[in-house]
């Protein structure tokens, strides 16, 4: 289905006209045709590109690992300083919007709570509002759709640069929905514009739309890792592989002392929904168990409406647990930016999850924990939806 992006219908408008602009983006700010939003942006004589801000992993997205900070540095081509807001600072400084009238943030979320886009996002709304600069966010789909939310909810004391706001692991909104959410209801307070989209309805899945797909970070090169991901990302703090290092990361799942024939099997008699667990043997070639064969699964999905991402995960984080609670082992800090907090709680948002695997806790009574949380969300996320 034709969807117009936000980012389209600003370059249709007379908004930016005379302004010098800033632009927060990364390689997957395309439009319809491609073309990246700092080169659309660049080739205009109605208003002038003066600074670009980039993400994790970096305006170019060409750190493959996470947690490596990205340096400042310089688009030759067009003459404009790229500043990193995933280095020294989190958050651009005075001397930065110094340089612009206006800041233009177009950023591709994959809808989980703890991908870092939207808080860098966050922390860009925070400086606008000390200094007085307008910012404009360009809305894109949410390409696991905008209905479902699902998962454990952030608690106070658990805030950190994978969570900010209090919210379940799958959000079901948008990237504008989002930022309005973050700055009304969280109190920012900065003087936000948002560019919705035309054709876009929360039913979607990425792949219901029009759009081409640019992979939004080096480890989520697919829809099909979108939509695990809410679960499986949990992995990151284990020391169970998450499948990077892999050509299907947050799909395959595994250690060295797995059997996968046997997790497998236990898994599917679980009787989740919409999901099969295929037992695999895969050998990463980098980060958790560089160069060695881990036995596990792989996630398949046969029917992404019915199945429940962060369910699914935490069913398997279970199995996995049981299997050899002796060798099994959660990450240790640092994680982040965070150095003493367990980064399962961090990832989680609260120790909750780590207890309930550690006591064996049935996983309806895990889920059924959730609810509260998704309830009160619930009533928030309403006030601030578009479409």
């Amino acid at each position: 289905m034709p969807v117009l992006l936000g980012s389209e219908k600003l370059l249709a408008s007379t908004r930016l006209n005379g302004l010098r602009v800033g632009v927060l983006a990364n390689p997957a700010s395309i439009d319809h045709g491609f073309r990246h939003l700092i080169d659309r942006f660049s080739h205009s004589n109605r208003y002038k590109l003066t600074a670009i801000f980039g993400p994790q992993h970096g305006y170019r997205s060409d750190l493959q690992d996470n947690m490596i900070e990205t340096p400042h540095a310089k688009d030759r081509r067009r003459n404009v300083p790229i500043f990193s807001l995933y280095s020294e600072t989190r958050e651009p400084t005075k001397e930065m919007l110094d340089l612009v009238d206006v800041l233009v943030i177009d950023l591709q979320d994959v809808g989980a709570r703890i991908y870092t886009f939207i808080y860098t996002m966050a922390n860009c709304l925070r400086a606008a509002a000390r200094h007085g600069l307008p910012v404009i966010v360009c809305d894109r789909p949410n390409p696991i759709g905008g209905a479902q939310v699902e998962g454990p909810t952030l608690e106070p004391g658990f805030e950190s640069f994978v969570g900010q706001f209090r919210m379940p692991m799958r959000h079901g909104m948008t990237v504008a929905e989002l930022a309005r959410l973050f700055n009304e209801h969280h109190g920012i307070d900065a003087a936000l514009e948002v560019f919705s989209m035309e054709g876009w309805s929360r039913d979607m899945y990425w792949d219901a739309t029009d759009l081409p797909w640019v992979m939004p970070s080096p480890n989520m090169p697919t829809l099909d890792t979108a939509i695990v991901y809410p679960g499986t990302v949990l992995y990151e703090g284990t020391m169970l592989s998450e499948g990077r290092g892999t050509t299907r990361p947050f799909e395959l799942i595994g250690a060295p002392w797995l059997d996968g024939d046997q997790l497998a099997e236990r898994m599917n008699k679980v009787g989740l929904k919409g999901v099969y667990f295929r037992p695999v043997t895969f050998e990463p070639t980098f980060q958790k168990h560089a160069g060695v064969t881990c036995g596990g699964c792989q996630i398949h999905v046969t029917n992404r409406e019915a199945f429940l991402p962060v369910k699914a995960g935490v069913s398997l984080l279970r199995e996995c647990y049981r299997s050899a609670p002796d060798r099994f082992a959660w990450r240790e800090p640092p994680y982040e930016y965070e150095h003493d907090k367990m980064p399962i709680d961090i990832l989680a948002g609260s120790p909750a999850l780590r207890q309930q695997i550690e006591s064996e806790m049935p996983l309806a009574e895990i889920v059924a924990s959730w609810r509260p949380g998704v309830a009160e969300f619930g009533e928030v996320r309403r006030k601030f939806l578009l479409y």
